[in-house]
């Protein structure tokens, strides 16, 4: 399988919320790091994704959305040892949970993602 072909199906399983099929493509030392819950093993992939999903159900109430994930601003690097570095901007359909995504992918596959959060702040406005 092709790097090209190893991202596109890694991004389907985020717009599916398929972790089948995001695991099918990750390496063995693969790790996801969220700042709200630090780094995640690949072993604990599965029930991470499995969580986000119920956070995700809690805030869409009885409402159902065809995609998990919504990604868009899809930018990728080849570097110069052959990884891939891969960022996107997520949003949970149905959801104010959005933000952006670094990927690295290697010839074994998804090495690693890290994602951060985008979220309105307070800060700047003065003290009430």
């Amino acid at each position: 399988m092709s790097t090209a072909d190893r991202i596109e199906a890694y991004l389907q399983g985020w717009i599916k919320g398929d972790s089948a099929l995001l695991l099918a493509e990750t390496a063995d030392g693969y790790y996801f790091d969220d700042p709200n819950r630090g780094r995640i093993a690949k072993a604990d992939f599965e029930a991470y994704v499995d969580e986000i999903k119920a956070e995700a159900d809690g805030f869409r109430g009885d409402r159902s959305f065809e995609n998990f994930e919504d990604l868009s601003e899809i930018v990728t690097k080849e570097q110069d040892d052959g990884t891939v570095t891969v960022w996107f901007w997520w949003a949970i359909t149905g959801t104010p949970i959005e933000g952006a995504s670094l990927v690295k992918v290697g010839k074994a596959g998804v090495l690693s993602e890290t994602i951060c959060y985008y979220g309105r702040s307070d800060y700047g406005k003065g003290a009430e």
